[in-house]
């Protein structure tokens, strides 16, 4: 009965016990900034979609949702619509698949393993804009180092970035360069999460190299790979620094991403709503799909 009665006095309100309660407390700071820095801005960005600016009285009036009508009839939107779409889509997989190869062929001890891990990691010191200042200068058609070797080789120049048939694939090839290190530092960290009796207990049951990958290491991945999969195509979606060092959306918008849509209409014509209503979309759009791969790698693990 003493007992009893000592539980109930560490409890506070709605039953919680103090250590929750002290949990909490600690929470408190960092949800304020969770709110002011990513809530409010969401928030106000969707309020702000259903104005427009007066420029000439130099007020703003309620539209509704006629921005999102005319946005939605924009050949131009749906157009970076498409382009970001077909990015993800080769993007996403490229880096995700590389990722994993790289992060289970380098996990080990050997000195060997983690002198060629330091060379693999060596992207992650460069940032988005340097490295995308870099490609530049080696996709260059008259004088990059890429076709010079291409030359060598007997191949003919490659136009590169300046192709609207070849610009987005060379947006593929910088992002994953810059990607894949980052990415397949969380895989490898999973892997090394795992316990090696269970690799021991396939051995013994005489599991081959594949059997193992398959039916132990993906598994034990999974909660991983679901969280590495899900920031790779927030990251993707947003994806800006190349384009607006190299490209800005050309030529020809092959390269004219939703992210550098929306900040084109904002900080090259000054179309405030335009841009709020583009982000909106850009949001549901991420979160849509965001939704969709958690619940399907959600499934698939319930199965």
């Amino acid at each position: 009965m003493l007992k009893k009665k000592n539980n109930n006095a560490l409890r506070g309100p709605q039953g919680l016990s103090r250590r929750s309660l002290v949990a909490y407390l600690f929470l408190i700071p960092s949800l304020i900034g969770l709110a002011i820095f990513r809530v409010l801005p969401i928030i106000y960005t969707f309020i702000g979609s259903l104005f427009n600016v007066d420029y000439g009285r130099g007020g703003t009036t309620f539209v509704g949702f006629e921005n999102y009508l005319d946005v939605l009839k924009d050949p131009i939107f749906w157009n970076s619509v498409k382009t970001t779409l077909i990015f993800n889509v080769v993007v996403n997989p490229l880096q995700i698949t590389i990722a994993l190869i790289l992060a289970v062929l380098l996990n080990g001890t050997a000195r060997t393993t983690r002198f060629v891990r330091t060379l693999f990691l060596l992207p992650l010191g460069v940032s988005v804009t340097i490295a995308s200042t870099i490609w530049n200068i080696l996709l260059n058609p008259n004088e990059g180092l890429v076709n010079s070797f291409l030359k060598f080789l007997g191949i003919p120049s490659q136009p590169f970035l300046t192709s609207p048939s070849q610009a987005l694939w060379c947006i593929v090839l910088i992002a994953s360069w810059c990607g894949i290190s980052y990415w397949m530092m969380f895989l490898l960290a999973g892997l090394q999460d795992i316990p090696s009796e269970y690799y021991e207990a396939a051995k013994i049951d005489g599991a081959t190299n594949w059997q193992t990958f398959w039916h132990v290491t993906l598994p034990l991945l999974k909660r991983t790979l679901t969280f590495v999969i899900v920031a790779d195509t927030i990251a993707n979606f947003l994806l800006f620094a190349p384009i607006y060092v190299i490209t800005r959306g050309g030529p020809q918008w092959s390269t004219n991403l939703l992210m550098y849509e929306t900040y084109s209409n904002a900080f090259v014509f000054s179309d405030y709503p335009r841009a709020l209503t583009l982000t909106s979309l850009l949001l549901v759009m991420v979160f849509a799909i965001v939704l969709l791969e958690i619940r399907a790698l959600q499934k698939e693990e319930s199965l």
